[in-house]
């Protein structure tokens, strides 16, 4: 459909059209390619949990290098990504040796080992930090102050300054799309097949869009955003559209609109 027509359509056939696209690609085709596919090598759910964190870390790019690097990534880490972590020694460091997807270097893979250890072995899952923080805040109606916290929780110890930028921090402004992608991953029910649903104490409601150059496009070419720029404003203008068609799951329609762009084209 061409978008002056889409334009001109009302939020109910909008609504429709955007479940139409949701169904057409939230559908287990879609894993293969997608960073997705890196948790889904585990049925562990410890292991999908931190295979899903560091996948979506690096997941930024072009598909086919954060696909590679990923397997590679879980391959330095005999592919138990859990046991990895909790038992992390100095001597494993040299692991990560020649490890690089863009910017992110062996010295930032170390770090987020520590990182991830102490978070473990003090929380017992990046779920319960997540959740409890969310409990804590009041239950507030989006995530930004939890993924704040978070980001200062992970770099509470020594630290490489270079590493800070791989942990998004949403009161900088940053729409922390690979945290909002990640935890869309984990809260999201099973249901079709691509996305989790392990995490059962945070509600789907709260979720915020993953806003990339496909879902942003795609979103200001339906009307649905208007902010030029794609920080967390624009995160949450789009999160408000979105949630005028399904305020329970208004995620969701992340696979319309990157399938919309990324993959039809839009």
């Amino acid at each position: 459909m061409e978008i002056k027509k889409l334009k001109r359509l009302s939020q109910k056939e909008l609504s429709a059209f955007l479940h139409e696209k949701q169904l057409l690609f939230e559908t287990r085709e879609f894993i293969p390619d997608d960073p997705i596919s890196i948790p889904h090598l585990f049925s562990n759910k410890a292991d999908i949990e931190i295979a899903g964190f560091l996948a979506a870390t690096i997941a930024w790019g072009q598909r086919k290098s954060i696909l590679k690097n990923a397997h590679s990534f879980m391959e330095r880490m005999d592919y138990s990504p859990f046991d990895f972590v909790l038992n992390f020694e100095k001597a494993d460091e040299k692991v990560f040796e020649g490890f690089v997807h863009r910017t992110f270097q062996p010295e930032d893979a170390v770090c987020f080992m520590r990182s991830l250890q102490r978070i473990i072995r003090d929380y017992g899952s990046l779920e319960t930090v997540f959740a409890s923080e969310w409990e804590a805040s009041g239950r507030p109606n989006n995530l930004k102050d939890v993924i704040s916290k978070f980001h200062t929780l992970f770099f509470n110890h020594p630290h490489p300054d270079r590493t800070r930028k791989h942990v998004a921090n949403p009161a900088k402004g940053s729409a922390a799309k690979r945290l909002n992608m990640y935890l869309r991953w984990m809260v999201r029910s099973a249901d079709r097949g691509v996305d989790f649903g392990i995490w059962d104490q945070i509600p789907t409601g709260v979720l915020s869009i993953p806003l990339d150059v496909h879902t942003s496009n795609v979103g200001r070419a339906l009307g649905l955003l208007n902010r030029t720029q794609n920080d967390w404003k624009s995160v949450e203008e789009l999160d408000a559209s979105l949630r005028r068609f399904d305020s329970v799951d208004p995620v969701k329609f992340d696979f319309a609109l990157f399938g919309l762009g990324a993959i039809e084209g839009f």
